[in-house]
Formats: structure tokens, sequence, C-alpha cells
């Protein structure tokens, strides 16, 4: 049986001179993703080696960019768990948690869409050429180092504990409890850190991705159905946390710096 595909001078795509047939503004989501992204970093750089405003004392506010504070620069009362590296500038106070989370999130597999999309042009959209000439997947360095992502959850679940610690911390000031709006920020960012945490594919496959009746694990059933309703959430809380936690340092660098006081509902 003769096929179009197989006739003799038969073509087997349609010659199309154009990068992409798509009229529609599909570049748009690239750029948002470039501004968005660029902006949260060079935001987050900025703070991290400003090693300034990053605890107030009157309310135990930590913020999330400090968290855990281990270098001599540390203040003693937000050094929660010790002081173990020197406080040379290019260290951050953060020098623990921050390579961790960072790895969590560039090896996230929305992250890894969207910058990849937004920065590296593969492909910028679909139905839209890849902006490289060749492309061998994650098989090769560095990329191949995405595999890592399922040890990074259990980093990220670990630093997660931390901050839950840190936003408990903060209701038992030098005064006694007290509950203030810098509370309801911390602890806010909290629930959706772990909200963004649990979201994870990797978690989803550890609740319940290897089991073969469902019926048997009735308990892994119920969390394996929770995650999954918040993993179709995945990307929307990829960039809530990213706004919780800009918002929680900046919050607590404007309280800390007296650019304003914390509005206070106890003590």
């Amino acid at each position: 049986m003769t096929t179009t595909a197989t006739r003799p001078g038969a073509r087997v795509r349609a010659a199309i001179a154009a990068r992409t047939l798509r009229t529609d503004r599909w570049w748009l989501a690239p750029l948002i993703t470039v501004i968005g992204l660029g902006g949260w970093v060079a935001y987050a750089t900025v703070r991290v080696f400003m090693h300034d405003f990053y605890w107030v004392e009157d309310y135990h506010y930590l913020t999330p960019f400090y968290s855990p504070c281990i270098t001599d620069r540390c203040i003693p009362e937000a050094a929660h768990f010790g002081t173990y590296l020197p406080g040379w500038w290019i260290i951050p106070e953060a020098a623990f948690s921050l390579p961790l989370l960072l790895l969590f999130r560039l090896t996230c597999y929305y992250y890894r869409k969207a910058y990849y999309r937004a920065f590296w042009m593969s492909p910028p959209a679909c139905a839209v050429p890849d902006g490289h000439k060749t492309y061998s997947g994650e098989t090769r360095f560095p990329l191949i180092f995405q595999n890592a992502h399922r040890y990074a959850f259990y980093a990220a679940g670990l630093i997660s504990v931390v901050n839950t610690y840190d936003a408990i911390l903060a209701f038992h000031s030098p005064d006694g409890f007290g509950f203030g709006l810098g509370n309801v920020i911390l602890v806010g960012n909290v629930v959706m850190l772990w909200a963004y945490t649990i979201s994870c594919h990797s978690c989803r496959h550890i609740i319940g991705g290897r089991l073969k009746h469902f019926s048997k694990h009735p308990m892994r059933y119920r969390a394996w159905t929770f995650v999954s309703k918040l993993n179709v959430r995945h990307m929307q809380l990829a960039w809530i946390t990213l706004g919780t936690l800009a918002l929680t340092d900046f919050y607590i660098m404007a309280v800390s710096a007296g650019w304003f006081s914390d509005l206070r509902f106890i003590n």
C-alpha cells in the first residue's frame, strides 16, 4: 500500500519558511517570567549581601533570607542554632539554607520549564522553534544534576521546619507572648512554603507513587490525594512563595530599619 509519505517525490513535512505560524503574543509569557524571576533574584541578592536589617529584637522577627543565621557576624539572639562560619562579606548569614533552597528551586519541574523557556529559549513556547541548533536533554553536564531534585526535596522540607520554628518563636518576645502583623506575615509565609514544598512532584511520588494497591494503604492514599490536589497548583504556589518570601523579608527589613513600626494586636 502506498501512502502519501512514501510516494515518490512526496514531502514528509510542509515546507514553511516562517519560524512559526503563531500569530498570538506567545513571547509575552517568557518575557513576564524573565522580568519576574530576574527582579526577584536581584532583590534577593541585594538583601542577602546587605548583612543588615534582618532581625527585630522587640518581637523576635527573623527574615527567612537570614535563617538559620550561622556566621559570627549574626546578632546573638538571631543565631538560634549557633554560629559556625566566619563573618566574611562573601558568606551569607544563611549559608546553610540558601544553597539547598536554590538547588530545590532550580531543579523544580515547574521552574525548569519556566527558565528553560524564558532564559534559554529551549523552546520559548509551544510550536515555536528551539533557540539552539542541538539539544541533548538533561543527560549531560550540567543539566544532568537536575536529577538531584528528589534529594533537594528533603533539604527543602528541613528548611521549612526551621522557618516554622522561627515563626513560632516570634510569638514569644522579650515582654512575653505577643501578636502583631509581622506574625501574620511570618505564619502566612510558612504556610505557603509548606504548600509549595509538599506539592512537589517528588513528594507526591514518595507518598504514593510506588503503591500498587491504594486499597491496602488507605492513609497513604488520602495523603497522596491531598498532595495531588496541591500538585495541580504547583506553578501558582511557586510564584506565590516568591512573593511571600519577598514580602516577609521587606516587612522585617522595614521594621528593623525603623521605617515604620509593627502593627501590634496583643502586647
